[in-house]
């Protein structure tokens, strides 16, 4: 008989802080959840008792399974955001937060700009642009702060490019960005920074249907005149694009430089290598050993679901969560060791079945062009201040920096 949820009183509290002695692994009190079984109950946000799953085959089948939805309007969905201002409520982030058969309808019509093939054709002006955002760093002040220097503008530069937004806004969506993906912003700054955004990129949309581009907006703006899309869809989809295009990519390109510097003989091996498979390996380590989504890839039960002996009960809230997975150590021997060697292929960094990130070529393309580039131009980088000293976006739906300093 499968065992049944357990007391409230007795379950361990979600999400718990991470240490500052290891920033970059998952903290204590989550390795203690995986001794409890891949899967087991916490108390969360709202006096809420979600399911938490750590195993990696676990997630591996639930993140395919079509008894989990990601609706966020859910009345258990997981979320430290209250659910009728993140969905329904003028802060909805398009089809991230849709199950299929809608989901899949609106994902369709943007997939096309991420295929592999695009992506890489794109790749010889990601190289250039990387190259002068370094040679600025070079000519300014020392120390600089790498995150304000490289990790967000060369990402934000380049979803701007795919997307048709002009860059001298970058101040501006990324100030917005960051209220929408903060952990602590209160429902009335989400509203306004979602409606800011949502009302730009609506209104760029209509100035692509009136003077269409070779850009995403402007498909986007196509198939708003041929019925396929509502403007407001549109908006919202350009919403999700531009901030996931840039956010993401962004923190990984900080975290991940900053734990290469902690790691010397890992940091030479991607600098000296001339081998295009190298880095590619070397960059879905990071992704392993860093997992940025740290709050895990939330759900909710539609129906009953049995995993690994507990039952799941239909309208409970799931939360996936894939820094275990990635440093399960019956999939990633000594998970806790940062091997730019090792085949990492398995991680689950982007998520998986069909709602693994759209955007993952684009941001893999990106990680291999600018790790290389930033290490081998400067090769003598180091961060300018303690690992006690550097500001780690513990208060962020998306794990990263808020700043790098280094020098050289």
């Amino acid at each position: 008989m499968p065992a049944q949820p357990e007391p409230a009183r007795a379950l361990p509290d979600f999400p718990p802080p991470r240490s500052a002695e290891c920033p970059f692994a998952p903290s204590p009190e989550l390795r203690a959840l995986s001794g409890r079984g891949p899967v087991s109950q916490v108390r969360s946000w709202g006096g809420s008792t979600p399911w938490v799953v750590t195993g990696h085959a676990e997630q591996k089948a639930l993140l395919i399974d079509p008894r989990l939805s990601v609706d966020f309007a859910a009345p258990r969905f997981p979320s430290p955001i209250d659910p009728a201002h993140s969905h329904g409520g003028g802060t909805d982030l398009s089809f991230v937060g849709m199950d299929d058969p809608e989901h899949a309808r609106l994902r369709r019509m943007v997939s096309g700009a991420f295929t592999i093939k695009r992506v890489e054709a794109m790749r010889p002006t990601v190289q250039r642009r990387a190259g002068e955002f370094v040679d600025r760093m070079l000519a300014g002040p020392r120390p600089a702060d790498l995150v304000q220097a490289l990790a967000l503008p060369l990402p934000s530069l380049v979803i701007s490019d795919l997307l048709g937004v002009p860059y001298e806004h970058h101040e501006f969506f990324q100030g917005n960005s960051k209220v929408l993906v903060s952990a602590t912003a209160g429902a009335a700054e989400r509203g306004s920074a979602h409606a800011a955004l949502s009302g730009y990129l609506g209104d760029l949309v209509a100035k692509k249907i009136r003077e269409p581009d070779d850009d995403l907006l402007s498909t986007l703006g196509a198939q708003v005149v041929a019925g396929e899309l509502t403007a407001r869809e549109a908006a919202t989809m350009g919403v999700l694009l531009l901030l996931g295009g840039h956010e993401t990519t962004a923190n990984m390109i900080s975290l991940g430089t900053l734990a290469l510097l902690q790691h010397p003989e890992q940091l030479a091996l991607l600098r000296d290598t001339d081998d295009p498979r190298v880095v590619t390996n070397a960059v879905e380590e990071l992704l392993r050993y860093l997992s940025i989504v740290h709050l895990g890839r939330r759900r909710t039960a539609v129906a009953d679901i049995e995993v690994a002996g507990r039952t799941i009960p239909a309208g409970d809230g799931v939360i996936l969560l894939g820094e275990l997975a990635n440093r399960d150590p019956g999939v990633f021997p000594d998970p806790d060791q940062l091997d730019l060697t090792r085949n990492a292929r398995g991680h689950q960094a982007f998520g998986g079945g069909t709602h693994h990130c759209v955007g993952q070529p684009l941001a893999r393309m990106e990680l291999q062009v600018v790790y290389p580039t930033l290490l081998r131009r400067i090769p003598t980088l180091r961060a300018a201040v303690g690992l006690d000293e550097v500001k780690f976006k513990y208060d962020a739906v998306i794990y990263g920096l808020h700043e790098l300093p280094v020098t050289w």
